[in-house]
């Protein structure tokens, strides 16, 4: 990449994919960094915690970066913060209230100590040597969420952040008037997100899942248990509202669902802090004054609803007369996890909601084709770059911008690491950043290699054989060698297997073909191998062990 004075723009995460967000603008030696995003790992990632960017061309360059701005405070937008702290220097951090909230319990949860954490409104302008970032309120499924302006030298880049058009939100309603005013002004390059972008009309209001909602609670007599994502912060405000008018208290379980109502009402988001109760409490109410807000709306196995179907929480029991929503969307492989929970549900005799055509109790907080339309014509820029979506999204979408009347040669579908070059209000492509995938283990970042990763791989699939031979420091060999398996074989019923690995073992350390320890092992691992593979067709991690041994 060229260092001139063209404007850059790129992205290290969130194009191909959803989540992981975080786009770039970079003008001479300055770079404005627009979200920090985590993705959660596929099935195929054992052990792995959390999948963030590749940050090596920001801790290159970490002396240009003048601030981190957030669009709002989902996982997939704030998740990464505590790993970039630790890797870059932020000089600030600006945020939206309900984001700010977040972001200091989870830089809390991690130990992770920051102070330049800024709050902002849509009347905040950040003024920089060579850059002016400024605001606009959009709807979304979490309190204060916006869309960003960024005026350059070379023109004017906005990017939309997480957005639909809701005209009977529950929360306040997106701007359109300043988005138009903006689009008036002349938008070079537009970045809206391209989540929903195959789903043609406009997506469901938030109101009309309120009102299911209400229906549903006037009519059920039992304890009603309703599973959602803990971060959609209105959903979370009208089911409190929904309690409050039909007389029933809240017990809340699932550590992210209790912290995200207890910042949301630390934030004035949602109000009536009375209407939540403790377990004990719940004991003196009868099953109609009951409602259980809980997590697991995706089937995840260690989640509250989880627990509670599989009959191992401690503190919920299924009741015949429970009736348990489920006012959440399956992500894109989760149905079968979430199929079987509800199968168990089912199989402990309570009535199970989800969300179909003749029950609209859960609605998206990503715009349709149609939103989509009307924001590229509000915005009216006059180049287009999709972004926060799997490439099918984000070719859809450029597609749609087509239809507004944007130039095919005008769009750009990018995937990570891919420049754009800005000069004069023309924008083109022009080459690559680094960009990638990093590992979160535990408290380790990127510690774990694709070697590691396919160590396990084949752990899981094939099992271990472990070889313990007992040496001598003249290399002579005490005793028999041991073999231990795990996930491979069953020992006491394949003992003719195991003599026959044991005797193996033994002709590599008699072979004179190995001067040292490592030579050995090798030795082990290339004879051990085809015969493992030849009697039982399977290839597991072969692990010789060397133990030094005194006479």
């Amino acid at each position: 990449m060229k260092n001139n004075d063209d404007t850059k723009i790129f992205a290290l995460g969130g194009l191909c994919e959803v989540g992981k967000n975080m786009y770039c603008v970079m003008h001479k030696d300055e770079i404005i960094i627009t979200d920090a995003g985590v993705i959660f790992p596929e099935s195929d990632l054992l052990g792995i915690d959390y999948v963030i960017p590749d940050y090596t061309f920001l801790k290159q360059n970490q002396s240009k970066i003048k601030a981190l701005v957030i669009t709002h405070g989902h996982e997939d937008h704030i998740g990464g913060i505590p790993y970039l702290l630790q890797t870059v220097d932020i000089p600030f951090i600006y945020a939206p209230r309900q984001a700010v909230g977040l972001i200091r319990r989870k830089l809390a949860d991690r130990n992770v100590k920051y102070s330049k954490l800024v709050i902002y409104d849509e009347s905040t302008v950040l003024k920089f040597h060579h850059m002016k970032v400024e605001f606009f309120r959009t709807t979304h499924s979490i309190p204060d969420s916006h869309g960003i302006c960024i005026t350059t030298p070379n023109g004017v880049i906005v990017t939309t952040g997480d957005f639909k058009f809701d005209l009977t939100p529950i929360g306040p309603v997106a701007d359109i008037h300043k988005m138009a005013e903006i689009g008036s002004r002349g938008v070079t390059l537009l970045l809206s997100d391209s989540t929903n972008a195959l789903n043609s009309g406009f997506s469901m209001s938030e109101s009309k899942v309120d009102a299911a909602l209400s229906n549903i609670f006037m009519k059920h007599k039992g304890r009603i248990i309703i599973a959602t994502f803990a971060s959609n912060i209105y959903r979370l405000k009208h089911i409190v509202d929904t309690c409050k008018r039909n007389n029933r208290k809240i017990l809340t379980f699932g550590r992210s669902m209790v912290n995200n109502i207890e910042i949301s009402i630390e934030g004035g988001y949602i109000t009536n802090k009375e209407i939540f109760i403790t377990n004990e409490e719940a004991k003196k109410l009868t099953d109609d004054q009951i409602c259980i807000l809980c997590t697991g709306s995706q089937g995840e196995p260690l989640a509250a609803l989880s627990r509670i179907a599989n009959g191992s929480d401690r503190q919920i029991k299924l009741q015949d007369d429970d009736l348990v929503i489920f006012s959440s969307s399956t992500i894109p492989g989760n149905a079968l996890s979430v199929s079987k929970t509800i199968n168990k549900l089912y199989l402990r005799g309570v009535e199970v909601y989800t969300n179909t055509l003749l029950k609209d109790i859960h609605t998206s907080g990503h715009a349709s084709e149609e939103e989509l339309k009307l924001m590229l014509r509000l915005i009216n820029p006059k180049y287009f770059m999709p972004f926060h979506g799997e490439y099918r999204m984000l070719k859809k979408h450029a597609d749609i911008g087509v239809l507004c009347g944007i130039p095919k040669d005008n769009t750009f579908v990018l995937s990570n690491g891919e420049v754009l070059s800005m000069h004069n209000g023309v924008v083109t492509r022009e080459g690559n950043v680094q960009a990638g995938d990093v590992y979160v283990d535990g408290n380790r970042i990127g510690e774990v290699s694709g070697a590691v990763m396919k160590d396990r791989k084949v752990m899981a699939n094939d099992g271990i054989v472990v070889a313990i031979v007992n040496m001598d420091a003249n290399h002579k060999m005490h005793g028999k060698p041991n073999i231990m398996t795990r996930g491979f074989v069953l020992v006491n019923e394949n003992q003719i297997l195991i003599n026959d690995l044991e005797n193996l073992t033994v002709k590599s350390v008699t072979n004179l073909k190995w001067n040292n320890y490592v030579d050995l092992k090798n030795n082990i691992i290339s004879d051990l191998y085809p015969y493992i593979f030849d009697k039982t067709g399977r290839k597991p991690l072969i692990l010789p062990i060397v133990m030094d041994i005194k006479k």
